[in-house]
């Protein structure tokens, strides 16, 4: 591909947030003890509570693409800091439900806060249309990527 060509250069662009996303995410890790995995999980496990989904360890494995000994560890090391909980379902007392504590809420308001606040605040300048241009635009690199990772993942278990 040609290095001027826009999307490239697009994609080029999209690399660079996401590599300063990730190097803002590894360092409030660092700061609170925590592996940039579990960073992670916490984000998958909030993401789940705001679109009501009813996070379980194996739900939240298959999120991380990690294994249940690994899974069960990263749930076990996220309990002792006081930043998950395991719950009975209600529903099905045999499954267990991963709450987020309101601890790693406040920790994580702490530290991404203020650059969530200057997000958004940077989004004001764009109107509606513009601001749903850019929704599409992700949205579809999201699912882009997620099919780029199932492919990849499927090579390497040999189910293509």
């Amino acid at each position: 591909m040609d290095d001027q060509d826009p999307g490239l250069r697009l994609v080029h662009l999209l690399r660079a947030v996401t590599m300063e996303l990730d190097l803002f995410a590894a360092e409030f890790a660092g700061r609170n003890g925590l592996h940039p995995t579990d960073v992670r999980a916490l984000i998958h496990l909030l993401d789940a509570g705001r679109e009501g989904v009813r996070a379980t360890p194996g739900w939240l494995g298959a999120q991380l693409g990690v294994n249940s000994a690994s899974t069960t560890a990263l749930v076990d090391r996220l309990e002792r800091l006081g930043l998950v909980r395991r719950e009975r379902d209600t529903r099905d007392r045999r499954r267990v439900l991963l709450v987020v504590q309101d601890e790693a809420v406040r920790l994580g308001w702490s530290f991404f806060g203020p650059l969530i606040h200057e997000m958004v605040d940077s989004m004001r300048s764009f109107d509606e249309a513009e601001l749903a241009v850019v929704r599409r635009f992700l949205l579809a690199m999201r699912d882009v990527t997620a099919a780029g990772r199932r492919v990849q993942r499927d090579d390497d278990t040999g189910k293509r």
